[in-house]
């Protein structure tokens, strides 16, 4: 596939491509979908021994998701810096180690998101977490032991990531 031209189509919160894309001799046009990097953690607290996740309305599935701390990584931002920061916005937890885990696409039929998974320990609750007010953010924290974790089921795909490799790198 080639991609011939490339305009904006919508430059609003996000902002949506039309493509023009030429493949073994036809054209055609394709929208995508311009989200940026976003980054992720399974938060593991060594103190309590618990895994820290999140709760908060999600206008994508319209619902309330349980999932791993996520966010965008902010123009200017090492993704690294810009989990350190979402961990500590969310959570109030400072972070004691980091492990990138996995680098993927969310959805790459249309979506240009790839999702930084890190893995994170912390010990120490410098604040009291819940999200940025300002950026409307209500997010309740979660601690669950590592069978809760297992036991957690839901459709969001970096969490479901996120689960399967606690699993396959439990420390006992």
């Amino acid at each position: 596939m080639n991609i011939k031209s490339r305009e904006k189509a919508y430059d609003g919160y996000f902002k949506i491509y039309k493509l023009t894309v030429e493949q073994q001799g036809h054209t055609f046009t394709r929208e995508q979908f311009d989200r940026g990097d976003a980054v992720a953690a399974l938060v593991f607290d060594t103190e309590k021994q618990q895994y820290i996740l999140t709760r908060q309305f999600r206008v994508g599935s319209e619902s309330e998701l349980v999932e791993v701390v996520a966010g965008m990584v902010d123009k200017g931002e090492q993704p690294e810096e810009s989990i350190t920061r979402e961990i500590e916005e969310e959570t109030g937890y400072h972070v004691d180690r980091l492990q990138h885990l996995h680098t993927f696409y969310s959805s790459p039929g249309g979506t240009t998101e790839r999702v930084m998974l890190y893995y994170a320990e912390v010990t120490k609750q410098n604040g009291a977490g819940g999200g940025n007010a300002h950026e409307h953010e209500f997010i309740e924290i979660l601690h669950l032991s590592p069978e809760e974790l297992d036991a957690l089921e839901t459709p969001d795909a970096k969490t479901i990531i996120a689960q399967q490799w606690a699993k396959l790198h439990r420390r006992r």
